[in-house]
């Protein structure tokens, strides 16, 4: 399954960059996320508790940023298991300046299996396109509490 999504800020690139690497901002972005604890540079032990179509569980996992070139780009990689089943997904951050502001380009990629997969393919993605504009929303309120700029 395969989603984009574009979001402008009106923060600078080096603000959003800055805020969508923190994992303080990126556990109270993440639909579900509980706990988020740091495991080593960039690499954190996630506990989530999300849902599809009725189908709820909680889930342990591993999330990592990697291709670090602030304030421009990087990569979120995040993986979990649970009782529904398994979830991975890799989103590709991309952020260029806008006038006086930035502009967010993802592209994620993401897999689901087990008793969370039986919901279909076209249920998953619909969920996964609100979780993703949801967590875009969220980084731009927690961003502009983070960047000051209320």
């Amino acid at each position: 399954m395969k989603i984009q999504g574009i979001h402008e800020y009106k923060a600078p690139p080096e603000k959003v960059f800055a805020a969508l690497t923190d994992p303080v901002v990126l556990q109270k972005c993440i639909e579900g996320c509980e706990t988020m604890e740091k495991t080593g540079e960039d690499s954190y032990d996630a506990k989530l508790r999300i849902g599809v179509a009725g189908i709820k569980g909680n889930y342990t996992g591993k999330v990592r940023i990697s291709e670090k070139k602030p304030p421009e780009s990087f990569t979120l990689q995040a993986e979990g298991k649970g009782a529904p089943g398994w979830v991975k997904g890799t989103a590709k951050i991309q952020i260029t300046p806008k006038g006086e502001g930035s502009e967010l380009q993802c592209e994620a990629d993401g897999q689901a299996g087990g008793l969370i997969a039986a919901v279909g393919s076209r249920l998953i993605e619909a969920a996964g396109k609100k979780m993703l504009q949801d967590f875009l929303r969220k980084i731009e309120e927690q961003h502009l509490e983070v960047g000051g700029e209320k």
